[in-house]
C-alpha cells in the first residue's frame, strides 16, 4: 500500500485512514494539483494537425477566422496554434480519412449532471477510453480507434447516437466526463454494433 502523495514532486505522507479507502493525496491542494496537471486531451488527438476554431454556431473556422473545410487540409493546424487562437469560441477536431480516429456522439444523455440509463448501457460497453462533455454540456463525445466509412446515426425513443470517423468536424471541449482516461481505446466492437 502507497504510504507517500501520488502528486508528481511531492514526498509527504498519506495521512493515516480511518474508514473508506486509503487517501491518495496529503492534501486537498495536491488532490487539486494533481488532477490539473492531468493531460487533457489525448496526445493521439493533439499530435496531429487536424486542428480548427469553432465560431458561436459551431461552424469551423481557421485560426485566423476564414471558414475551415473538413475535406480541406490547408485550413487545418496544429492543435497547440488552435489552442493559441482567439478566433471563435472554442477549438474543434477534423475527423479525416486513414486516421483511424471515431468519435461516437451522445445527443441528450446529461440531465444536469446525470447520465441517461441507454448512456450509461452505451459507455458500460465501451473499454477505457476518452469521453469528454459536449459544448452543450446534455451530450457526450466518445472518443476512440476504429474505422468509420460512412457516418451512422441512430434516433428512436429520444435516443441519438451518432458515429463519425471522416468528412466531420467535432467541437472539442476537453472537458472529461468522469474518470475517463487520456487515451483513445479499441472501439471497433462497439461501433459495430450501432
Amino acid at each position: 500500500m502507497a504510504t507517500i502523495c501520488e502528486r508528481e514532486g511531492c514526498e509527504a505522507k498519506l495521512p493515516v485512514a480511518g474508514r473508506g479507502p486509503m487517501p491518495r493525496f496529503c492534501s486537498t491542494r495536491c488532490r487539486v494539483a494533481a488532477h490539473r496537471a492531468r493531460p487533457a486531451l489525448p496526445v493521439e488527438l493533439t499530435r496531429r494537425e487536424r486542428w480548427v476554431r469553432r465560431d458561436e454556431r459551431k461552424a469551423p473556422r481557421t485560426v485566423d477566422g476564414g471558414f475551415a473545410s473538413v475535406t480541406s487540409p490547408s485550413t487545418w493546424t496544429s492543435h497547440r496554434s488552435a489552442a493559441a487562437s482567439s478566433v471563435g469560441v472554442g477549438l474543434g477536431y477534423v475527423l479525416a480519412a486513414g486516421d483511424g480516429i471515431v468519435c461516437v456522439d451522445l445527443d441528450h444523455c446529461l440531465d444536469e449532471g446525470e447520465l441517461a440509463p441507454w448512456a450509461r448501457e452505451f459507455l458500460d460497453h465501451c473499454p477505457p477510453t476518452f469521453v469528454e462533455v459536449s459544448a452543450s454540456g446534455t451530450g457526450l463525445h466518445v472518443w476512440g480507434r476504429g474505422d468509420v466509412d460512412r457516418g451512422r446515426r441512430i434516433r428512436r425513443d429520444g435516443v441519438a447516437i451518432e458515429v463519425y470517423g471522416r468528412g466531420r468536424y467535432i467541437a472539442v471541449t476537453g472537458e472529461r466526463y468522469g474518470q475517463a482516461p487520456a487515451k483513445l481505446a479499441d472501439l471497433t466492437e462497439v461501433v459495430g454494433t450501432i
